[in-house]
């Protein structure tokens, strides 16, 4: 069984997001890909500021191989994109799902270990280098939220929880 860690910034993440919507939409898309996760292996959520600070911690406690490290802004993940990314990672290496901006949306690491934290522009190029390894191309990992267009784009894939959360903000009763 795997571990999965997902980074997550707390309340304050998706600095492109609009204020008012920020907290409950990463919120909400936190929710899908735990939901995802968890159908999957041992769910740990990495909170804290610095990305690579975060994930190198939760994995420090991983027993489990291989790992997987799955940004919390992909709210259209399945469980089937995940068993994708594990079956994507060569022996002893790495698998990378990168964003469309060159970034890293998520990781299949063949051991905990093989993590270092490289996060920030161009980190997936960064990440292929460091052990034998294989970009992924899986969609819905490839595909993270950034903005609103980023949520219309994506709406007719999202989870359950990000679609509940865009119908309760465009709710008139709010």
């Amino acid at each position: 069984m795997p571990t999965i860690v997902i980074p997550f910034r707390g309340d304050d993440a998706k600095q492109r997001l609009p204020e008012e919507l920020r907290a409950e939409l990463a919120q909400a898309m936190l929710a899908d890909v735990v939901a995802a996760a968890e159908e999957v292996g041992r769910t740990i959520v990495a909170e804290g500021r610095g990305q690579g600070a975060a994930v190198e911690t939760a994995l420090s406690d991983a027993q489990e191989t291989p790992a997987l490290v799955v940004n919390a802004d992909l709210p259209a993940v399945t469980v089937r994109d995940l068993l994708s990314l594990l079956g994507s990672i060569p022996p002893g290496g790495i698998a990378v799902v990168a964003a469309a901006d060159g970034t890293t949306n998520a990781l299949g690491l063949a051991a905990p270990g093989l993590f270092e934290p490289l996060y920030g522009p161009g980190s997936a190029e960064r990440f292929l280098a460091l052990a034998p390894s294989r970009l992924a191309e899986i969609p819905n990992l490839a595909d993270d939220v950034d903005t609103l267009d980023d949520l219309e784009r994506l709406e007719s894939r999202l989870g359950p929880n990000t679609r509940a959360a865009i119908e309760n903000l465009r709710s008139p009763a709010r």
